[in-house]
């Protein structure tokens, strides 16, 4: 006998609506977790009470897809989502159903996406109730569609991507006939909106077995619809001497194997690094792909805005992608402009990223090792130093005001990062030595 136990919250949603004569059980991914030995994140209910029968039985509800029928209910400070047994009529869009009709607990499970996902439990008997073989295909290790996979991918065409993500996520593989409706409808995917491709593909980078699933896209041919110019790093020749793992494409997917934790903002960093190599590919002395870091900058914040990336993110990731090839010349640089790149917001990632990028290619962790070392031996207030003047100093000395009196305070800071000065007398005399005040000043 199977023994499920969701929180004490979600059973007490359950028991009220039983005594209320209906029909309620646990459903989807929480049953799927909690058979794999999971801890579910999240643990919904399907009923055959109708929403307003949920909201006369409970204090704390909100309609939060009331044509779907599904409510989410509070109970104590957790939060569950409770759905009406349904079936759904036609999807005109590619992405929700034209009109949805109540239903029985059988129906649901075979209107669902997988049949993984489509299994419900019932608390009170203790009984997995599998209409759709989940049970099977979970100890197989079988991400199949339910029914006939070409008309769930048409009905939602980002189903296919959730294949890829599930199939990646468990280590399961696809079945056969759901692999082929994907690859004969990845074409579709272009219908979806941006928004939805990109929250998918964000989940997938930031989930173990990254590399698998993005593998997985483009094998299926989904991957040159939704990022064609991550789909063109394929087969771009490295030279083997700094990349002896091979082309770019190889590259990639070996940092995502290597990173399994990344933030959001990494993990497209890794993806997008060396999204200019294909576009300044040569071979001159060797290959070379001189400026790619530029090219593949602008590459990214053109994928982020078709994507709509939130700015801040955009905005990190094409930081990441701008200077992730600074590294090269670390060693060599005058202390300032060192000090100033170790204390640049997004340095800690881009260091990251820079001790991935070598392991998944040469190897030689010798500048990020001297990155870190640096970072552990200088003070905040050696990073940042408190400012010795500021516009209105430099303007009592006599400087007239102007964008002149920036170039005199970042000259300034660069002898306190350098170690040179450290008081206010000697940046006045810094100042008036090598930028003498105008006569007419």
């Amino acid at each position: 006998m199977l023994n499920i136990k969701p929180p004490d919250a979600a059973i007490r949603i359950i028991q009220t609506l039983e005594a209320s004569g209906h029909r309620a059980l646990l459903a989807g991914g929480c049953v799927r977790d909690a058979l794999l030995g999971v801890q579910p994140k999240d643990w919904d209910i399907a009923t055959d009470a109708a929403p307003e029968a949920v909201q006369g039985r409970f204090e704390k509800t909100v309609a939060v897809g009331a044509q779907f029928g599904v409510v989410r209910v509070r109970v104590g400070d957790q939060e569950f989502e409770v759905a009406q047994f349904r079936e759904d009529g036609p999807y005109s869009d590619g992405r929700h159903p034209d009109a949805v009709r109540s239903s029985d607990e059988k129906g649901d499970a075979n209107r669902r996406d997988f049949t993984i996902n489509g299994m419900f439990y019932d608390v009170s008997n203790h009984e997995l109730l599998d209409y759709v073989g989940g049970r099977r295909d979970l100890d197989a290790g079988v991400i199949r569609a339910i029914g006939e996979p070409g008309l769930r991918f048409g009905e939602d065409h980002l189903r296919m991507m959730r294949a890829v993500r599930f199939s990646a996520r468990f280590g399961f593989s696809l079945d056969p006939a759901t692999a082929a409706a994907i690859e004969a409808n990845a074409g579709r995917i272009g219908k979806i909106s941006p928004e939805r491709i990109r929250d998918e593909l964000t989940t997938i980078l930031t989930r173990e077995n990254a590399d698998a699933a993005f593998a997985m896209l483009d094998s299926s041919g989904l991957l040159e619809h939704v990022l064609p110019e991550v789909a063109a790093m394929r087969g771009v020749a490295q030279p083997p001497e700094f990349h002896p793992e091979g082309d770019v494409w190889t590259h990639v997917l070996a940092m995502l194997r290597i990173e399994r934790s990344a933030s959001p903002t990494l993990a497209w960093g890794i993806l997008l690094h060396d999204a200019g190599k294909p576009a300044t590919y040569a071979v001159t002395d060797r290959i070379r792909f001189n400026g790619h870091d530029k090219v593949g900058a602008q590459m990214s914040a053109d994928i982020c805005e078709r994507l709509r990336m939130p700015r801040a993110q955009a905005s990190r990731i094409h930081e990441l992608v701008a200077n992730h090839m600074r590294f090269m010349h670390v060693e060599k640089m005058r202390e300032a402009r060192l000090k100033r790149f170790l204390r640049e917001p997004y340095f800690e990632e881009l260091l990251e990223l820079h001790r991935i990028d070598c392991l998944a290619s040469h190897g030689n962790l010798r500048t990020h090792e001297f990155c870190a070392r640096k970072l552990g031996e200088l003070h905040e207030e050696a990073l940042r130093p408190l400012r010795l003047l500021d516009g209105h100093g430099l303007m009592a000395m006599g400087y007239p005001p102007g964008p002149g009196l920036g170039e005199i305070l970042a000259a300034i800071e660069d002898e306190q990062l350098e170690g040179r000065i450290s008081t206010r007398e000697e940046a006045r005399e810094f100042a008036r030595r090598n930028f003498p005040v105008p006569e007419n000043g």
